[in-house]
Order: C-alpha cells, then sequence, then structure tokens
C-alpha cells in the first residue's frame, strides 16, 4: 500500500506493543523459573498469549481482571499452583511499561504533521502512566474501558470512528498486532493501515497495509 498524498485526519495507533515496549516474557519469566523447565517457557509464553486473546473476545470486563484470568486459564493447563501475587505482579509490570527506544522522536515529527490518538485494549488508569512516558500530545486516547469492548471487536473500533466523527478512509491506523488490529481494521474496510512489524506475527499482506520495521519508519511513508 502506498501512503504518499494521503492526508489522514488522524493517526490513530494501538498502544502495547506498537508505541509501548510490551515486556511481558521477562515479567513472567521471575515466576515461572523454577515451575515450567527452561525448554518449555516459549510455550507457556504463547499459551498465556492466548488464553489473553480469548479473554477479549467475550463481553467486557476490565483490563485487571483479563490478565488475571488468563493467567488463571495458563497455569491451570500447566497444572501450576495459580498464585494471586503472581498475577498482581504482572498487572504492575503492564502499568510501569515505556516506549520503545524510537518512539518518541518518530511521534514528535508525526505529531507537527497531524493529531494523533490512541485505541489501547487496557484500562484508563493503567494507560495513564504509559501514555505519559510516550512524550507526545495526543488528541484523544481510547481505551477499551470507554468502549466497553477490546480489539479484535469491531465495537471498539467503531468507538473510535463515533467519538473522532470520521469515515473509514479518513485515518490511518499504526498496530504492531495482525489479529488483534490490522484483519479487524480490513474486515471493516478502514483502507489506510501500517503494519509495525516487531515479529509479534507474522507478515499477512492480504490485508493490504504498508509494513515498517519499527515507527522511525513510518513518517517515511508519509512523506514527511
Amino acid at each position: 500500500m502506498r501512503l504518499t498524498g494521503f492526508t489522514p485526519k488522524f493517526i490513530t495507533f494501538d498502544c502495547y506493543g506498537t508505541l509501548t515496549d510490551f515486556q511481558m516474557t521477562p515479567a513472567v519469566l521471575p515466576l515461572i523459573e523454577d515451575r515450567v523447565a527452561p525448554d518449555e517457557v516459549p510455550v507457556f509464553i504463547k499459551d498465556f498469549r492466548a488464553y489473553r486473546l480469548d479473554e477479549v473476545l467475550g463481553p467486557y470486563k476490565p483490563y485487571q481482571r483479563v490478565l488475571r484470568d488468563s493467567w488463571q486459564r495458563v497455569c491451570n493447563r500447566w497444572r501450576i499452583q495459580y498464585r494471586a501475587s503472581d498475577a498482581d505482579a504482572i498487572v504492575d509490570a503492564v502499568g510501569s511499561w515505556g516506549p520503545h527506544p524510537e518512539v518518541p522522536a518518530a511521534l514528535a515529527t508525526l505529531s507537527a504533521a497531524y493529531p494523533l490518538v490512541i485505541l489501547s485494549n487496557a484500562a484508563d488508569a493503567m494507560l495513564k502512566n504509559n501514555v505519559d512516558q510516550l512524550g507526545a500530545d495526543f488528541h484523544r486516547v481510547f481505551t477499551a474501558e470507554q468502549a466497553r469492548a477490546y480489539k479484535p471487536r469491531y465495537q471498539a473500533f467503531e468507538y473510535l470512528l463515533d467519538q473522532l466523527d470520521v469515515g473509514r478512509d479518513e485515518i490511518l491506523h499504526v498496530s504492531s498486532h495482525i489479529w488483534y488490529d490490522l484483519i479487524p481494521a480490513h474486515e471493516l474496510r478502514i483502507r489506510h493501515k501500517v503494519y509495525v512489524n516487531r515479529g509479534y506475527d507474522p507478515s499477512v499482506p492480504f490485508y493490504e497495509y504498508a509494513e515498517t520495521e519499527d515507527l522511525a519508519g513510518l513518517p517515511a511513508l508519509l512523506g514527511l
């Protein structure tokens, strides 16, 4: 997809993983080092991620609850004891994470030309510290708590469009997640999309997006 010549009314971003460095694996490793064999850790991490996705597909519940319930399910699957203190540690960790190294400079360039917006699978209070560390002036910050739905559910994207009062062809949506963001955006006919390929998902060009390996490449895609 070519973006040169396109002037979005807003650039909308996923936050966790795309802007904020989502350090779930380092947060989880100390909790399982004496309970999961080293060669099985990558599978455990993959299972935990899968349960987090499954947990956001149903009726809305707070993100803290999503994390706790996902942790309990992966512990049950691996037949290890669920400890509430471990879930607490994960919740606390998520709200503390800062940006990928190149993000603040890229956002500074982009914000000089376009209003920036976040649509995040997060709770308001938890996300505030993450956003504050990005060092950018965002026009709006939307969360699943506000939309009462998580991506990849269409309700989250529809809430974004309604709140901004824009058409689907008037925004550029940017994410490092194929499953949470780019597939539902494609199905909703949000035409202008950028995949920041940080390695979370395989690239799937069928879903018609421009691609960059980090956020530093985004200004150039827009001719900045």
